[in-house]
């Protein structure tokens, strides 16, 4: 049996409730596949798209009626963790018993420190929510003081800082609920970002990768495994052209070179990496796996996925 802390990509959830609730249903099995043969799974996702769109419902609502109080971006990214939680433990659950699976799933809205300091908040980053026209940009960077960016030619969003995380607020409870059998649900979106004041914890306008935070979870609860699960089978390198290379397995000494030599593309794959890094590195004998969320199984017994290690 394996502890195993599972990052899902944004292909594994939906952009909107109506598609999301179908598309977990096909998220639960391969998940499900793994507690079935006796492993501990704890479950982490990104909200990107999720956070985004009730982010700016909120703020729709507000613009057009004064009794619909603005939502703060934290509380946007605590509603998200609690709706996609629920789709989640629905299906999974769902899945469970369909194969006489006795196993409580819980979904833990989880906050996660971060550095007041970290240097991402001086250069926000993360792109959030719809695209604006250019006039439409100077209004929301006059009336709320919001960064925006141009992006890809497709118009202009509001980016948000993406700092590291430094810990988890209810890592006990985790603990508690993996320790006591059940499914845990955490992290969602990367946690809700919180800055330590004192006795205090303030909410801070920023999306934590989810990678990073899914790591960062890992080593609090010694995970043996990292599956960060994205859209394909193996990490690649000189991805889409002739002499593409698919990677069965990468000591973190080569990742360290593939990334000097820029084979992985940032805000995709590359920080994928970073964090696989990270966590072989932690501790001798934890393994990261990079893998499509349909082949899982496959990657925890060597047949498909990138296997990143810690080399003696």
């Amino acid at each position: 049996m394996s502890r195993i802390v599972i990052a899902l990509g944004g292909n594994a959830l939906g952009k909107t409730p109506e598609e999301q609730l179908e598309l977990v249903k096909d998220t639960a099995k391969p998940i499900v596949d793994l507690i079935e043969d006796g492993n501990e799974v704890i479950i982490a996702h990104g909200n990107g798209p999720q956070v985004g769109m009730i982010n700016l419902a909120m703020e729709v609502a507000s613009s057009e009626d004064d009794a619909v109080p603005s939502m703060p971006f934290p509380e946007c990214g605590a509603m998200s963790q609690g709706y996609i939680g629920y789709h989640l433990q629905n299906a999974i659950g769902e899945e469970l018993k369909k194969r006489n699976t006795k196993k409580p799933v819980a979904t833990i809205v989880t906050q996660v420190v971060v550095d007041k300091d970290d240097e991402a908040f001086k250069h926000p980053s993360k792109p959030i929510g719809s695209f604006y026209t250019e006039e439409e940009c100077e209004i929301l960077r006059k009336e709320k003081g919001y960064d925006m960016v141009e992006d890809s030619g497709r118009g202009y969003r509001r980016v948000v800082a993406s700092p590291k995380p430094v810990d988890v607020v209810e890592k006990e409870t985790v603990k508690a609920l993996i320790d006591s059998g059940q499914v845990v649900i955490t992290v969602g979106g990367g946690g809700i970002p919180v800055v330590e004041e004192g006795n205090s914890l303030k909410g801070v306008p920023a999306v934590i990768d989810k990678d990073f935070a899914s790591e960062k979870l890992a080593e609090i609860v010694d995970a043996d495994y990292l599956f960060i699960l994205t859209a394909v089978d193996r990490v690649s390198i000189n991805f889409g052209k002739p002499d593409q290379l698919d990677l069965e397995s990468m000591s973190i000494k080569e990742a360290k070179k593939y990334i000097e030599e820029k084979h992985f593309a940032p805000g995709s794959m590359l920080p994928k990496v970073e964090a696989a890094m990270k966590f072989a590195e932690s501790k001798m004998g934890r393994t990261t796996i990079i893998a499509s969320l349909e082949r899982a199984k496959e990657a925890l017994k060597g047949e498909s996925g990138t296997k990143v290690y810690k080399s003696e």
